[in-house]
């Protein structure tokens, strides 16, 4: 029973049509892809791993600056492409879970812009990394997967409910606040800078400072918002209707901007998705 109703979510999650489930569809379909790599060279009398390596420079982000010129679609497609399937597992995990979260929260639009931005940023990271310091001297590198982004979304749901608390499979009794997991993955990836996989660690943190700096500026333009000086009526156009008395004027302008601070209030909690229809017409009719 258990099973099958697992199954009817996870059916419904991807049938869905969200963000979240986009993304996720479309990096498992690219690594079934290349489990048919093996196929292709035995086919065309090709060397073994000729069609996945040709596969990965088209779509991998390289440490070089000037490849990155001649594939400059690379620095979105590496979020995609996977290699192995420990590597895809355990990203499309991080990134159900965590994209679960940013969009109750933050909602489906910020999490689909947290995402690419953490990608985007991480990729950068990597490549100012390589390129300013020896290391990108020694040799060649090239970055894939998701990581940099899936972290950049975990990070911003954590900086914006660093108490929600989140169980760990398989401890599902034991519940830990997800500002504690962030920073446990934060300090792993600085210190395994030095061992293998250099450069994912590298874009790694730059993902995570993206989604960290994405909630604090989110958060000042909330903030800058409330101060605002309070939301005033447009004058109405002239029409039949009995002038208003000055206390029926008063009266009705206490009760909208009431109405008003309540809906800045509940921005300021749980973000503007969170607004009804309703209140995002009384937000845009008062502004």
């Amino acid at each position: 029973m258990e099973l099958k109703k697992t199954h009817n979510q996870l059916s419904s999650f991807l049938k869905s049509g969200s963000m979240l489930s986009i993304i996720i569809i479309s990096c498992i379909a690219l690594w079934v892809l290349t489990l048919l790599f093996p196929i292709v060279d035995y086919l065309y009398t090709m060397p073994n791993g000729t069609a996945r390596s040709g596969w990965f420079k088209w779509l991998s982000l390289s440490s070089e600056w000037a490849d990155l010129l001649h594939r400059p679609w690379t620095i979105i497609t590496y979020m995609f492409l996977h290699d192995g399937l420990w590597h895809i597992l355990f990203n499309m995990l991080m990134l159900y879970f965590g994209g679960i979260l940013c969009c109750q929260y933050l909602g489906q639009k910020r999490f689909g812009f947290i995402y690419f931005i953490s990608g985007i940023a991480g990729a950068f990271f990597y490549l100012l990394v390589y390129n300013l310091f020896p290391i990108g001297s020694l040799q060649t590198s090239s970055l894939i997967g998701a990581s940099a982004a899936v972290l950049g979304v975990f990070v911003a749901v954590a900086v914006y409910v660093p108490n929600q608390e989140v169980s760990i499979w398989p401890f599902k009794n034991t519940h830990i606040k997800l500002k504690f997991i962030i920073l446990a993955l934060v300090i792993i990836d600085l210190l395994t800078i030095p061992s293998s996989n250099a450069g994912g660690h590298i874009a790694h943190l730059g993902g995570a400072l993206t989604g960290w700096i994405y909630i604090i500026f989110m958060r000042a333009n909330i903030s800058n918002i409330l101060k605002k000086k309070p939301f005033q009526k447009k004058a109405p156009k002239a029409n039949n209707r009995r002038p208003l008395s000055d206390d029926e004027y008063n009266r009705r302008r206490a009760a909208d901007q009431k109405r008003i601070d309540e809906i800045l209030d509940k921005i300021s909690r749980s973000g503007y998705e969170k607004l009804t229809r309703e209140e995002k017409e009384i937000l845009f009719k008062y502004k």
